[in-house]
């Protein structure tokens, strides 16, 4: 993909489309970019808010796109938050004044808790059934696979992040969850890291991590920094450009 998405955080796929929604993380402008297939940007919208952390996109039936500005790597951010673009706006501006979803987490108390409990920093959500899935990424070096899952309501205002349950994946640092879909039918669940694909099937209402687990081996390490559902068995991933590789995207087909 072009070098304006050399640090590409999040990917969203557009209905009845071969193109994409796609951000960049912080430290970049806050713009979000239509991408074909072929990896060319065929539109830019400026977005009237700070660039803080951006990490993932999602989407609701409606058509609405959701920023993911929750990036917390130190957790110790206090106003974290999800820009909502209305349907509308992505289709007749270039500049978009979003509507503000703010959320905090009631369990965190110190800001930034001690070393053992840094579990704040989100990187992952998706939109379902009027709420939105947050999934954390562990800074605790004992822990760095392990993901807790809270859920939002998808609605302007300020909210507290309601706790579902935990997954850990493994304990090193490929580990990390990034990214975060569901397929259109609501069956599956995926979570991505820096070389696999957990995919979780037969959940109970949305506790989407007490599933049965599938894990895909990659066979390839790279920043993987997002991912969504094209269909019910394909999924899209972007990874930024890092150590000489990367700012690609990849597809691949779940079994």
């Amino acid at each position: 993909m072009p070098s304006d998405l050399k640090e590409v955080s999040g990917v969203e796929s557009i209905p009845n489309s071969d193109s994409f929604w796609m951000v960049n993380d912080s430290g970049n402008h806050p713009r979000m970019y239509l991408v074909n297939r072929k990896g060319y940007i065929d539109k830019t919208l400026y977005i009237e808010g700070k660039n803080t952390d951006w990490e993932d996109l999602t989407k609701d039936n409606a058509g609405n796109v959701y920023i993911g500005d929750f990036g917390n790597n130190a957790n110790d951010r206090k106003h974290l938050k999800i820009y909502m673009l209305a349907t509308n706006d992505l289709a007749t501006k270039k500049s978009i004044v979003p509507e503000v979803i703010k959320f905090s987490f009631p369990n965190q108390k110190k800001f930034p808790p001690k070393k053992k409990d840094r579990h704040f920093d989100v990187e992952s959500f998706f939109h379902h059934n009027g709420y939105l899935y947050l999934f954390t990424k562990s800074r605790t070096k004992t822990a760095y696979g392990r993901t807790d899952l809270y859920k939002i309501p998808a609605t302007p205002g300020k909210h507290k992040a309601e706790f579902i349950s935990t997954f850990n994946t493994c304990d090193e640092l490929e580990c990390w969850i990034t990214s975060a879909a569901i397929s259109p039918d609501g069956k599956k669940v995926v979570l991505l890291s820096h070389d696999t694909v957990w995919q979780f099937t037969d959940f109970k209402d949305d506790d989407f991590l007490s599933g049965t687990m599938k894990k895909f081996d990659l066979g390839h390490t790279s920043q993987k920094e997002g991912v969504c559902f094209k269909d019910n068995s394909t999924v899209y991933i972007t990874d930024e450009r890092a150590h000489g590789k990367g700012r690609n995207l990849y597809v691949f087909l779940l079994d």
